[in-house]
């Protein structure tokens, strides 16, 4: 199994960081996992912009040059795993603006006859784990699960995407947010997870 990590915070002093590092060790010390890929959005100097003009349409997102070893990474990949925080009930622009450019019309999806789409990644799972300041079920109770419709149902159904599992830690500034235990679990679900 293929796996790349899609890593989007700025700073490697960080709990994010620290979560990456043990979706690294977990995916290490697991047999069923052959080949890893990190991609540090920040590291890598991403530009989240999208633009648009006579010579850089948006009907032509699928072939950008500029975008071609992004698209060969998720083309790759078997299972993508995003790490990164939720910052206003969404991930991050730097995350958003990668997604805009990379799940393309005719690279992610195919428009069909009908209200869907026929989704272009199928048969690739997902996993996301992010944290955030409030409580755990903030996002459940206040925001009517806005951040996991987001992924999972207007990016990850529509792309072909099923299976998405989601972690998302919160009171992650706390002294009780517990986080050595929650960076445990990552590790240990990474270290033993099948496909």
């Amino acid at each position: 199994m293929n796996t790349l990590i899609v890593y989007t915070y700025p700073n490697h002093q960080s709990l994010n960081y620290a979560f990456l590092q043990q979706v690294i060790k977990g995916c290490q010390e697991n047999p069923a996992i052959d080949n890893i890929q990190v991609l540090d959005l920040y590291e890598e100097q991403f530009d989240p912009r999208l633009v648009f003009h006579e010579q850089k349409r948006r009907r032509d997102m699928y072939r950008d040059p500029q975008m071609e070893k992004y698209r060969e990474q998720l083309i790759w990949a078997d299972k993508i795993v995003f790490v990164y925080p939720i910052w206003w009930g969404r991930p991050p622009a730097m995350l958003l603006g990668y997604i805009d450019q990379l799940f393309a019309a005719n690279f992610a999806y195919r428009d069909k006859k009908g209200l869907l789409p026929e989704g272009l990644l199928k048969g690739k799972s997902v996993v996301c784990v992010s944290t955030m300041k409030g409580p755990t079920h903030y996002p459940l109770l206040w925001l009517h699960n806005a951040h996991k419709i987001l992924m999972k149902r207007a990016l990850f159904s529509f792309v072909g995407m099923k299976r998405v599992k989601f972690f998302e830690f919160g009171s992650m500034e706390s002294n009780k947010g517990k986080q050595q235990k929650k960076l445990e679990h990552v590790y240990r679900y990474f270290q033993k997870i099948a496909y």
